[in-house]
């Protein structure tokens, strides 16, 4: 779902101002996308969401298709071979169309920026284009999960217009369009970091509904290649944490200063890596109602540190261990702790080998929300023990600005505010 740049604003305002309001936005957004998602399955002919597009573009709404279908021709084999396999929007899946289509000729990257984008030299030829405010085009192919997205720039005296296709296989592997956009850049950007990075607005009938304003469509993809080395590392150890419900890589710590770090959130991150399965302390289904588990210790000590070098005495200082059961009292994140669902993701963009066998890792934290490919930064060392494991040393964070708020990341309640929370309730 494509959320608007009023909506996102207001969300912002409020999970600022009171975070029950948030949470109450939060809930309302997940409705909204499962409505569109319900709206958005279906098999029907091209559709187009911009109803203000000229007449030039609906006619050639029909040579589009046959575009698209030519590539998706192109990509059948590795298709139907990762449908075989049930590798699709896999990494090597996702390499393998990516490079079939820069043999072909065509400027191609996958949707999670994981994939060296090929022809990437004629992105850079573009950008100057539209720097030197020149006329020129070029077609963009995005790889996702079950199709891809065509983007066709145009630019003239140094604005950009882009007309987006979303094509999507069927069941029997044939390619359909799901909806064709038409819009003008923005905002449009070339960053220090090598990411291309465009907005626009569109006119869609469906998010008219819900958010009483046009819908904002961000675009952030990586052109310049990055080292591989530095993607093995990130997929290894960085992009399994993440940014999500945890504050591992948002916080200042070290193995000697545990500082903010939260347990139990690093417990539902640690919790599915090792075992490979989700934690089974599942809320309740009512979210605004706390679910209160007893987790043995073994478990809950074991899981914690397998990747971080902490005592017991000092984890059960900073969480609530009940003696009497040798077990640690444990509530998943509920209603009032959720998160805003588009948040950045980690990269790194480069490393050290260290002398003592540790690694440092700096990473960036790329977000195309915000239009930036550089939101903050960290420094997380870590130290690989054999092949199959290791263990987080410490972790330093720059922000951008000094007074920089990572609005979309949510701490748990102390038992303070969730019992005020229950309070507001009654």
């Amino acid at each position: 779902m494509i959320i608007s740049k009023n909506f996102l604003i207001s969300i912002v305002i409020w999970k600022k101002s009171n975070k029950f309001w948030f949470r109450i936005h939060c809930l309302f957004t997940i409705i909204s996308m499962i409505m569109l998602g319900l709206t958005g399955c279906s098999d029907k002919a091209p559709k187009i969401v911009d109803a203000r597009i000229t007449p030039q573009v609906y006619a050639s709404n029909e040579n589009n298709f046959d575009k698209a279908n030519n590539i998706a021709t192109m990509l059948s084999d590795i298709y139907k071979d990762a449908v075989a396999t049930n590798t699709l929007g896999s990494l090597v899946t996702m390499q393998r169309m990516v490079k079939k289509l820069g043999e072909n000729g065509y400027v191609a990257v996958d949707d999670r920026n994981q994939v060296d984008m090929t022809r990437a030299e004629q992105v850079l030829e573009f950008c100057k284009i539209v720097e030197k405010k020149k006329f020129g085009e070029i077609t963009i192919i995005v790889i996702t999960e079950f199709g891809f997205r065509k983007f066709d720039l145009k630019t003239k005296e140094g604005n950009v217009n882009i007309v987006r296709g979303y094509y999507q296989y069927d069941q029997n592997g044939n390619v359909q369009s799901r909806d064709i956009v038409n819009y003008s850049a923005d905002f449009w950007k070339y960053t220090e970091e090598g990411y291309l990075i465009f907005e626009g607005n569109y006119f869609s009938d469906e998010n008219f509904v819900l958010t009483l304003s046009d819908t904002s469509e961000h675009t952030m993809l990586r052109v310049l290649p990055l080292d591989e080395k530095c993607r093995e590392l990130n997929r290894k150890y960085i992009l399994p944490v993440g940014y999500e419900q945890n504050n591992l890589f948002l916080c200042n710590w070290s193995t000697q200063n545990l500082g903010d770090l939260d347990f139990y959130d690093l417990f539902d991150r640690f919790y599915p890596i090792i075992y490979n399965q989700p934690v089974p302390y599942a809320a309740d289904e009512n979210l605004t109602v706390t679910a209160v588990y007893q987790i043995p210790e073994d478990i809950f000590e074991n899981v914690i540190r397998r990747y971080i070098n902490v005592s017991s005495e000092i984890l059960r200082c900073k969480t609530t261990y009940i003696s009497e059961h040798t077990a640690y009292q444990y509530s998943p994140r509920g209603f009032y702790e959720a998160e805003y669902p588009e948040i950045a993701y980690p990269e790194v963009v480069s490393y050290t080998e260290n002398q003592d066998g540790t690694i440092t890792l700096n990473v960036n934290a790329v977000n195309a929300n915000e239009n930036t490919s550089k939101e903050f930064s960290h420094t997380t060392i870590i130290h690989p023990l054999n092949q199959n494991s290791f263990q987080y040393i410490s972790n330093e964070i720059f922000l951008s600005e000094e007074n920089y708020d990572i609005w979309w990341h949510s701490n748990r309640l102390t038992e303070e505010e969730k019992e005020a929370y229950e309070g507001d309730k009654l």
